[in-house]
């Protein structure tokens, strides 16, 4: 089927001693995300690292500079979050947007949780739940569902009883970051939109084209809209046409170091990584017609590798949106 959405996925890396200037290049990378006629950004999010921290602060800042473009986060760990406080951020960043958010999220205890929870949840940390209940009561306050039994009039104060402000749209618009079949079922029953990225668990095959099939298959079996509901998949792709032969060097090497690790399923949870694909435009489209879960989406978010600078991003979201794109039958936007 021809491409339908294209997006791209950012992690906004920057410099401790100067975090603002990275920020800004997250900025001006979504900007030129919009001009350049892409239907959605997404950034990646980072606690404790050198990547953003606050997403929903940055798209917040990025709804207020861009007009059209869909802003996603992929993923949110809720883990590290409030429920009740992330539906609140979540629906005002979305009313603020003009209803252009579409939040990602992920279950699981937090990256290096024995080192981290007793700054997290210095009371709570070994009772707290970090599994889909977590993500469940998200979405029942995100959808308008109770949060309280109170409300009304308390003296010159009035009460909801329900998160505000309240973006009726927004619940539709909410996405789950998963890389497995219980994941991909668990989404599609909850009616949530499916994000599957370059990263999945090799449960029944060793084929990472295989493997993302049958979660997108699984996800659609379990949600109530079928075949029509919606799957974005994020492969790292970093087209060349216009790259300076400095940069292809350095794109190649790049994805060779990352290829090894591609090969086999890593560690005890068997995780398969996509190679990344790099090359021209029309070679890259070759390769992803040819991949199995690739045919099954009309939705793309594509991962810009995570170490590359600014001038990078320019050169392959510029491939991206006017030579990768009309390649896989996509067109902007007028």
């Amino acid at each position: 089927m021809a491409l339908r959405k294209l997006g791209f996925l950012t992690i906004g890396l920057f410099d401790e001693a100067d975090p603002g200037r990275g920020h800004e290049s997250t900025l001006g990378v979504i900007e030129l995300g919009e001009r350049l006629g892409f239907d959605s950004a997404w950034v990646r999010h980072r606690h404790l690292q050198y990547g953003i921290s606050s997403p929903v602060a940055v798209l917040a800042a990025a709804s207020q500079r861009t007009s059209r473009i869909e802003l996603g986060t992929a993923v949110i760990p809720v883990g590290w979050e409030n429920p009740l406080r992330l539906a609140e951020d979540l629906a005002t960043v979305d009313v603020l947007s003009g209803g252009r958010l579409n939040p990602g999220v992920s279950v699981g205890p937090p990256m290096h949780y024995d080192q981290v929870k007793d700054a997290l949840y210095p009371d709570t940390g070994d009772v707290e739940d970090f599994g889909y209940e977590r993500v469940r009561r998200l979405l029942s306050f995100v959808r308008g569902e109770p949060a309280t039994d109170f409300s009304g009039v308390e003296g010159f104060e009035v009460f909801s009883d329900r998160v505000q402000p309240h973006s009726p749209g927004l619940g539709g618009r909410m996405w789950y970051g998963g890389g497995s079949l219980r994941s991909a079922r668990w989404a599609g029953e909850n009616a949530m939109n499916f994000l599957t990225s370059s990263v999945v668990k090799a449960e029944k095959s060793e084929d990472f084209a295989e493997i993302q099939l049958s979660h997108i298959r699984e996800f659609r079996a379990h949600h109530p809209d079928g075949d029509r509901a919606r799957v974005s998949q994020g492969l790292v792709v970093i087209p060349t046409d216009t790259a300076s032969s400095e940069q292809r060097a350095r794109y190649k090497e790049y994805a060779g170091k990352r290829t090894p690790r591609t090969a086999t399923p890593q560690g005890p949870a068997r995780m398969m990584f996509a190679p990344d694909l790099v090359g021209d435009s029309a070679e890259i489209a070759e390769r992803l017609h040819a991949h199995a879960a690739f045919r099954e989406v009309d939705e793309v978010a594509f991962a810009l590798p995570f170490t590359f600078e600014h001038d990078d991003y320019v050169q392959i979201l510029t491939d991206i949106a006017t030579r990768l794109g009309p390649e896989l039958g996509w067109r902007p936007r007028p």
